[in-house]
């Protein structure tokens, strides 16, 4: 799986996210056509395993998280930064979302959940802020950034 492969699997996608508001909408339309039990989803969870084992997905290390941006903002993305993280019953660093964030979360072990949600996809609104936090075993979590904009914070 190279970056032009997986940019191919993820661009129906960003199709539909791109230039939308990121809100229960959107969560509910992504859920629809791209949530868990889909062929898409099985592809992308396939996709991400096989460029994490190629090395170029989540190829950086920081307090117990992999991580690693995948695509940057851009015309192909439909303005949409793409991020995946490979979390290990683990809270990450609070952080907010300036334009929101859309999450697919890929659990490894069945359990998995990332902030309180199984498989599938969790959509923040603009302005929103938390610990992202994976329980219940490994997920990855594939994310949407409009812009690329998030901001690392001390939680409130």
């Amino acid at each position: 799986m190279t970056p032009d492969e997986f940019s191919v699997v993820l661009a129906p996608v960003t199709e539909i996210a791109g230039g939308q508001p990121f809100d229960a909408a959107l969560q509910a339309r992504l859920d629809l056509d791209f949530g868990a039990g889909s062929a898409w989803f099985a592809q992308m969870f396939s996709a991400c395993q096989e460029a994490i084992a190629a090395g170029w997905m989540c190829n950086r290390e920081a307090g117990g998280i992999r991580y690693g941006r995948v695509l940057k903002p851009g015309a192909a993305t439909h303005g949409l930064s793409v991020d995946v993280v490979d979390m290990n019953d683990v809270r990450g660093p609070h952080h907010r979302h300036p334009n929101g964030e859309a999450d697919l979360i890929l659990p490894i072990d069945a359990r998995a959940q990332f902030d309180g949600h199984g498989g599938g996809w969790l959509v923040y609104p603009p302005g929103s802020a938390h610990f992202p936090t994976v329980s219940g075993g490994r997920a990855l979590v594939l994310y949407l950034l409009p812009g690329g904009a998030i901001e690392f914070t001390r939680a409130a």
